[in-house]
């Protein structure tokens, strides 16, 4: 398997963008770019054979330094919501952008990682982006590199391996945030996809999508989808938490953590038969079914509207760095952070 390199644009330094492609035997590809350290595309057959883009995103890499919805980009230092835009450390408080509304999201929409120029070496079936942030930027303290690897192998596992360093004590929280639409990019709501999440708890929030640092059971709300379900079913429920959101915008906490690689959720969509599986090391995942998506150009011509993709963000829990009761968050010095996650397509 070798990977591909092609030119994607141009960074507002001039520097340019490549797209880098790996594939396997079975014509799945991943296509990954420098900028925000993005997954582009994948491109996985149908039951018919019939190939198709599973990721809505662009095409240009200059479209990727707005992307108001964070299409397919690495997210960091910190993703996720903290609460009033501020942490306290070690003795010390720290202020964040506020972002959404009183809160910081996604560390900043400007300054984030996933805004940035990740250098690139390809390998022979693995792509790594490495990054070196300016000391205390954003307001998170210390100096930080991180690195992302994508691979792809022939068992149509896409694999995404996390890396970081900090020289002091910070917010690690990386993830990826892809939107899967599995009937193909372009083509309508999710919602008829059906969901299983190994989680049977989840973090309620507030109207905010602050934590509110309760872990609830999801047995007997519409957050239940230890058996799989149509992500549609539910999810204009009379049910506060949804109100909040506007549908599925939460974190569940999988079942039996210990930072090894767990299978999480299987994702089918019901007319090409694709299906996702995903695991992580990491103790939450943020499923987001994509209520906020207003009318996007996106890639092929396509027009990605209200609920046109879902998420499957892995995370150390939102807020985590002011609740002492999650999993921590906190990096640096001795305790590097270093975290995989793994999409696996096939056919059911």
């Amino acid at each position: 398997m070798a990977v591909t390199i092609s030119s994607f644009g141009k960074y507002p330094d001039g520097r340019e963008v490549k797209l880098y492609t790996m594939e396997n035997k079975n014509g799945v590809r991943a296509s990954v770019a420098n900028i925000g350290a993005a997954l582009v595309r994948v491109e996985v057959p149908d039951r018919e054979g019939r190939v198709a883009d599973v990721v809505l995103g662009f095409d240009r890499a200059e479209d990727y330094l707005v992307n108001g919805c964070f299409f397919g980009v690495a997210i960091g230092p910190s993703a996720n919501r903290i609460g009033n835009a501020s942490f306290d450390l070690d003795g010390t408080t720290y202020s964040l952008k506020a972002n959404d509304g009183a809160n910081n999201l996604h560390s900043d929409r400007e300054r984030g990682w996933h805004k940035a120029f990740w250098e690139a070496s390809p390998g022979e079936d693995s792509v790594t982006f490495r990054l070196e942030d300016a000391p205390d930027n954003m307001g998170f303290p210390g100096r930080k590199r991180a690195e992302v690897t994508y691979s792809l192998n022939e068992e149509n596992e896409l694999r995404l391996h996390y890396h970081a360093v900090s020289d002091k004590r910070t917010i690690l929280n990386l993830t990826n945030h892809s939107y899967f639409n599995l009937e193909g990019h372009g083509s309508g709501s999710i919602e008829g996809h059906a969901l299983w999440l190994g989680a049977s708890r989840y973090t309620p929030a507030d109207a905010g999508s602050i934590p509110t640092g309760e872990i609830a059971p999801v047995d007997g709300t519409p957050m239940d989808f230890t058996a799989p379900r149509r992500v549609g079913e539910r999810i204009d429920a009379d049910f506060q938490q949804l109100r909040y959101a506007g549908g599925y915008d939460h974190n569940w906490a999988i079942d039996g953590w210990d930072g090894t690689l767990r299978h999480f959720a299987t994702v089918k969509a019901p007319g090409s038969g694709r299906t996702m599986e995903a695991y992580t090391t990491l103790p939450g995942v943020q499923f987001y079914a994509g209520n906020f998506i207003e009318e996007e150009s996106g890639k092929q011509g396509a027009v990605y509207r209200r609920r046109g993709g879902l998420c499957l963000e892995t995370q150390y829990f939102p807020d985590s760095a002011n609740k002492p009761q999650f999993p921590s968050c906190i990096f640096g010095g001795d305790r590097e952070y270093d975290s995989v996650t793994v999409y696996r397509f096939g056919l059911g």
